[in-house]
């Protein structure tokens, strides 16, 4: 089997993916992971900025809430940002966070199914990100030859794809049998193959992201990996985020966790326990993300 994602983004909702999945109703929760998360973003833009020389427009494909096209924004000052999503609360989200910022003289939104949607694209992207929604799209080949051909010639694709299994917690938590993180990997990745083979459309790809965007007709692959790493002990905002993720995790994996493994997160998420992840001190989160490059031909 190909190597699956490995991150709790999106899949750690305690939705079964065989049905649609409410975006707007986890806006909150998608957009304090991505808060979270800017760190790597900033460290990843700010190796883009290197590649990527002065891009016109850049196109976020799968916004979500925006928290990274504002990121843009900020990395690219002179760029024009269009945010890309099929959820209309999401984008309220974006545009409220661009106005926020006070960069909405630049930043538009575009609401629609990828990969369809961006033929609606006015002028051509000098820079399209796609961050970990690629793998919501049933034919990930089809959509991105769809996405290479909205670039403009010298532009750049983007993906975030990959990585590594988030960690909050130790092996042994001195709780419940060690190493439930991974054994809750484990049904992540089950879910995960489950949600991909339900999609419209669905076709099973290798994740060679690298063989894939040059036989989408992109030369010049670069990948880079980043890390998340905010050591123990966890600030209060780490500390919601390991809460409200585990929540979902322990909701969504109901039916499948071992009693034992169930009473452990029950155990993690009791808000009175002191060797809960509410106030043990052991809390961090450590994890790697993918970015994967690529350009248009000239």
């Amino acid at each position: 089997m190909a190597p699956a994602h490995h991150h709790t983004h999106r899949h750690a909702t305690g939705h079964d993916h065989g049905t649609a999945v409410d975006w707007g109703a986890q806006a909150s929760h998608l957009e304090s992971e991505a808060d979270l998360m800017t760190p790597v973003y900033e460290r990843a833009m700010a190796w883009l900025a290197r590649e990527v020389t002065d891009p016109g427009l850049i196109v976020d494909a799968g916004s979500g809430p925006g928290v990274v096209s504002c990121l843009f924004a900020e990395a690219f000052p002179a760029a024009r940002i269009l945010a890309v999503d099929g959820s209309e609360p999401l984008l309220e989200r974006a545009r409220a966070r661009a106005a926020r910022q006070g960069v909405t003289d630049r930043f538009d939104t575009l609401t629609g199914e990828l990969p369809t949607v961006l033929s609606e694209l006015d002028y051509p992207a000098d820079l399209l990100w796609a961050g970990r929604s690629l793998h919501h799209l049933g034919d990930q080949r089809a959509a991105l030859t769809a996405f290479a051909d909205r670039l403009a010639p010298g532009g750049t694709l983007v993906l975030l794809e990959g990585g590594l299994p988030t960690r909050f917690l130790p092996r042994d938590i001195g709780i419940g049998r060690p190493g439930l993180q991974a054994r809750l990997d484990a049904l992540e990745e089950e879910r995960f193959a489950r949600m991909r083979a339900g999609l419209p459309g669905s076709a099973a790809e290798t994740e060679d992201w690298t063989a894939l965007l040059t036989a989408a007709g992109l030369i010049r692959p670069r990948t880079r990996s980043f890390l998340l790493d905010l050591p123990a002990p966890a600030t209060a905002r780490t500390r919601a985020y390991v809460v409200a993720t585990l929540a979902h995790l322990r909701d969504g994996f109901s039916d499948t966790l071992t009693p034992e493994d169930r009473t452990t997160l029950d155990h993690l998420l009791a808000p009175s326990a002191p060797t809960s992840v509410h106030h043990r001190p052991d809390v961090f989160v450590l994890g790697a993300y993918t970015v994967h490059t690529a350009v248009r031909p000239v």
